[in-house]
């Protein structure tokens, strides 16, 4: 019987061990996340179709466009149907999404997104506090035309020149104080948060339910950054071989607002790297 009860016992534990082993190998994302058209932007502008079937070969099913590539919304929706592909996020210009509003929220509407996103306010110089207050007005009066009119989320992707020191914190904290929240969202680019020297995952802890959406980017190893907004393309590289500590900033937007995360690569390099990008994240563990 002692025997009998020892081997019971040592199933038993085996079974609780494997069961805590399964649960700490629990992929951190189960679904692959969404692709940035502009990482594709060349493939895309020369041949849509083809573009968009290798990206659903890589298990991709979730775009932001930042461009029609020549299409009208209606025709690119299409091909995206047609994949079993879907739009979440329509990047346009500050302009397009100041003065052109309602041609942007039904474009967005017609390929089915539920976001829009503008990624660069245009300055000359050193982003001031003057420039971030007339920034926020119109980014409250751009969400609110859009929430009201179309149901669509307004977000600003940071770009690295908001981080600009003022007062206790950056800018970057002033706008996001300052916008209403009703209104106007963000989405994180961790590459253009890091750049400047700010805190990609302290910034989600900070203010966890502002950041909607996320771009997912490292930044090139030896590489100094700045507040110009700005680095060559080709200090793009693969996530999770650069400087940028992808599993904490990753473990922090599990806890935050975050609905969409999307892979960026604006290297030239971008086919070789996506895929290694992606195998780093299947390969990550909650």
């Amino acid at each position: 019987m002692k025997i009998k009860n020892l081997l019971l016992a040592a199933l038993v534990f085996s079974a609780g061990n494997n069961l805590l082993l399964a649960q700490k190998g629990k992929q951190l994302f189960p679904e692959m996340p969404g692709m940035v058209s502009y990482t594709y932007r060349s493939s895309l502008s020369k041949n849509t179709a083809v573009t968009l079937d290798t990206l659903k070969g890589l298990g991709i099913k979730d775009m932001e466009f930042s461009s029609l590539f020549g299409k009208t919304a209606a025709e690119l929706r299409k091909l995206l149907d047609e994949r079993g592909m879907k739009c979440s996020s329509f990047g346009v210009s500050y302009e397009q999404a100041l003065n052109k509003t309602k041609e942007v929220g039904e474009n967005a509407k017609t390929l089915g997104a539920k976001f829009v996103r503008v990624a660069w306010v245009p300055h000359k110089g050193a982003f001031t506090v003057q420039k971030a207050d007339s920034t926020i007005a119109d980014f409250n009066a751009i969400g609110k035309k859009l929430k009201d009119e179309f149901g669509l989320t307004f977000c600003y992707h940071n770009h690295g020149y908001e981080f600009e020191k003022h007062e206790d914190g950056t800018l970057m904290d002033y706008i996001i104080k300052k916008t209403d929240p009703n209104y106007v969202s963000f989405e994180l680019d961790i590459l253009w948060a890091f750049f400047p020297g700010g805190d990609p995952a302290g910034l989600l802890t900070k203010y966890p339910t502002r950041f909607k959406l996320m771009h997912m980017k490292d930044l090139r190893k030896g590489v100094e950054g700045n507040l110009s907004g700005g680095t060559p393309v080709t200090n793009d590289v693969a996530l999770g071989t650069g400087q940028l500590d992808i599993p904490a900033i990753l473990k922090a937007a599990k806890k935050s607002g975050i609905e969409h995360y999307y892979i960026e690569d604006e290297s030239p390099s971008y086919a070789t790297q996506v895929p290694q990008t992606m195998a780093y994240l299947k390969s990550l563990k909650k």
